[in-house]
């Protein structure tokens, strides 16, 4: 299956992830045809044979391929966004409901399944629960629009004050913490039923376990480029739990999008011409 030239450029990280109508499909593909609106998320292909391929768990196979600067099996180098075309398997193709602009439906087959998969894994896609993100990013602010759409108070934690209006006013987060303000801190500390902590720079975990309620999760979805001390008592008192997840399965993206669709739910982006991607934005 070929995807036409992309029709957007995705601001919030790499530019790895690409929605187009179909161009051609081959005699086999069964799942799409010519002009469908389609997107490409973070993998291009898997082993298909591991437990987890089995189990539409693709994100977390030994041999998946990312869609950019990774090498299919033949050797050839993945380019993502950047290409001019891409051919890809259908499994790994997403399919684009019609209400759903194509440019914002890019982001979330990143930045969205990131942030939606873990808080549908780990039971915070509840309503009424109360609901901690870390960081008010790319990641962040799509984890505040999916646990408000899934009902939930939310809670944004940063250590940028700035960011409170955009948080409350524009996103609809319930309230806002300064991380850095202890009497802030100490002052929710035991309201949170989970955290979704999307820093991917280096921060103490500590004051985060502090908010957590018992039985409360703390789940890491950035990536810090060097490990965090996690102290052992605070986890101890109250059965605390610290987890991770990497993106999402085909299955479940398809599912996060179909979800985004039916409720509305799009990130904030920026649309840029393509001649700007090495250069200052206009």
């Amino acid at each position: 299956m070929s995807l036409g030239p992309p029709q957007l450029e995705e601001r919030m990280g790499q530019f790895h992830l690409s929605t187009s109508p179909w161009v051609k499909v081959g005699s086999k593909v069964q799942k799409f045809k010519v002009g469908d609106r389609v997107g490409v998320g973070c993998l291009v292909d898997s082993c298909r044979s591991c437990q987890n391929c089995v189990d539409n768990l693709e994100n977390y196979c030994p041999r998946f391929t990312l869609t950019y600067g990774a090498k299919y099996i033949d050797g050839t180098i993945t380019y993502g966004g950047y290409s001019d075309f891409m051919v890809t398997d259908e499994h790994f193709v997403i399919g684009i409901p019609d209400g759903l602009p194509l440019d914002a439906a890019a982001p979330l087959l990143c930045a969205g399944i990131t942030v939606y998969s873990p808080l549908r894994y780990y039971g915070l896609d509840k309503p009424g629960l109360h609901v901690g993100v870390v960081g008010l990013g790319g990641l962040g602010h799509m984890a505040v629009k999916f646990a408000k759409t899934f009902g939930g108070k939310v809670t944004v934690i940063s250590t940028s004050p700035y960011k409170k209006e955009e948080a409350i006013e524009h996103l609809g987060a319930d309230s806002f913490l300064i991380s850095r303000d202890q009497d802030q801190m100490q002052a929710a500390m035991g309201t949170l039923d989970g955290i979704v902590d999307t820093v991917s720079a280096d921060h103490s975990l500590l004051p985060l376990l502090g908010l957590l309620k018992s039985h409360g999760k703390l789940v890491m979805v950035g990536g810090p480029p060097k490990p965090l001390e996690l102290p052992v008592f605070p986890l101890l008192m109250g059965r605390k739990k610290v987890a991770g997840s990497l993106i999402g399965g085909i299955k479940e993206t398809q599912e996060m999008m179909d979800f985004a669709a039916k409720h509305n739910v799009t990130p904030d982006i920026e649309v840029i011409p393509i001649d700007y991607v090495n250069g200052t934005p206009p």
